[in-house]
């Protein structure tokens, strides 16, 4: 639901997919991973990759709506949505259209300390909405070396970490920074067998632990 900013297409390698509707609504875009991994995205919705989505907030949450309800699923395992930082109407609006449903939380910081004060009120925004939080992940913790696989701390270290336990949430991992994942990105590349990689799963791991 980060609708001014959509990247999910081009990070999946799905750019000029079009989304189609049927009967049951609008049918998500399937990754070509095996399995598949169903995608949607305001992205996919746009005549051009460079259109600027200039919306108020009612727009904001119809959208949101229709993302939630007008999408045929199906039966899902999980359902992971990106939202952009802060806490302003598509986290409102997300939580509000997830309602009666079962929903939790993951926090997403990087080391330094003008990301984590913003970290902190969203933790607090996740409590005050009265919505579970499975834990904390600190992004960007160093800098993974292509050459030697060294991690050199080019921000302050462990602040995400220190965050979790001040404010009682599981702390889940870490994730450096790494050119793997620039290429990923950009290509819509899996990061499997990667050290990135395998730091998600151990990340997974631990929020099913």
């Amino acid at each position: 639901v980060d609708l001014c900013g959509p990247s999910l297409p081009r990070m999946m390698g799905l750019q000029g997919t079009k989304v189609l509707q049927d009967a049951n609504g609008w049918r998500p875009v399937y990754t070509k991973s095996d399995p598949p991994i169903l995608a949607m995205s305001i992205g996919f919705f746009l005549e051009r990759q460079d259109d600027p989505v200039i919306w108020r907030g009612p727009k904001k949450k119809s959208m949101i709506e229709q993302l939630m309800k007008e999408v045929s699923w199906g039966t899902l395992d999980y359902l992971l949505i990106d939202t952009p930082p802060g806490t302003s109407d598509e986290h409102i609006s997300i939580i509000e259209a997830l309602s009666g449903r079962n929903k939790s939380g993951i926090i997403v910081s990087t080391p330094q300390m003008v990301a984590l004060n913003d970290v902190r009120r969203e933790i607090t925004f996740c409590r005050k909405m009265a919505l579970p939080i499975l834990g904390l992940v600190e992004n960007m913790s160093g800098y993974l070396c292509p050459n030697c696989s060294e991690c050199t701390n080019i921000f302050s270290s462990e602040g995400g970490k220190s965050l979790a336990s001040e404010m009682e949430v599981k702390f889940l991992g870490t994730l450096p920074i790494s050119l793997s994942v620039s290429w990923g990105e950009d290509g819509g590349l899996s990061l499997k067998g990667s050290q990135i990689g395998d730091n998600v799963c151990t990340i997974v791991k631990n929020i099913k632990g």
